[in-house]
């Protein structure tokens, strides 16, 4: 039996377009602003919309900690002419990029593996890569703000019909804040845990909690005891 088709959301569906961003020429006091207005903890360097690099608040951190001429240094070690003051000084080329056509899901993993709170959404033009968006844990989350009554619509149209069709009928669903309820009588064990997972995998749902039960007619009977 094929799998139901279930809904995907792209990265596209949920990025953000307008992008905060920073010139490679701008200062550092000019980069720290920036961040500060706009309350973001990173910040793509650009060129029109070719991605340069990336700063982010410990990138000026670092900077600043050189400033600090600290306990028995003859000058402050902010006068050293090395000490980085642009964006394309202060940057770092290992930006984390996701294209707009992966999953959310492909995104969350992304986020989560590199250990970065946000993701440059970009497309290659050449051999150049531009920025198209970006993609934040806010906007994951999106996914998972859907009407109960969206989701109960989606599990039983697009899971129950299709693995059950007419036996559907005997299957109840219940949505409440994302956490879904199966109960009642399907064919047999396999079919439920096949529709738990499958219902486990749609996004927007937080839980699924299995009171389905196999009908009793479809199950083998035990042989005899020797």
């Amino acid at each position: 039996m094929s799998e139901p088709p279930l809904r995907r959301t792209l990265v596209r569906d949920v990025m953000s377009t307008w992008v905060v961003s920073v010139g490679p020429d701008t200062d550092f006091d000019e980069v720290a602003r920036v961040l500060a207005l706009h309350a973001v903890r990173a910040v793509p360097v650009l060129e029109g919309t070719r991605l340069l690099g990336v700063v982010s608040e410990a990138d000026l951190l670092r900077t600043a900690e050189r400033g600090d001429g600290g306990v028995g240094h003859e000058r402050p070690q902010w006068r050293d002419p090395r000490r980085p003051t642009t964006a394309r000084t202060l940057m770092s080329t290992a930006v984390v990029t996701v294209r707009p056509e992966a999953s959310v899901a492909e995104a969350a993993r992304r986020m989560r593996e590199r250990g970065v709170g946000w993701l440059a959404v970009t497309e290659f033009d050449g051999a150049a890569e531009h920025v198209v968006g970006v993609l934040g844990r806010t906007d994951i989350l999106s996914v998972y703000l859907r009407d109960d009554a969206e989701l109960r619509a989606e599990i039983v149209d697009g899971v129950l019909r299709p693995v059950l069709d007419d036996e559907a009928v005997a299957v109840s669903v219940r949505v409440d804040r994302g956490v879904v309820t199966l109960a009642g009588s399907v064919p047999d064990r396999g079919r439920a845990l096949r529709l738990a997972a499958l219902v486990g995998r749609l996004e927007g749902v937080v839980a699924v909690h299995d009171e389905l039960v196999p009908d009793e007619r479809n199950e083998p009977m035990a042989g005899p005891v020797h």
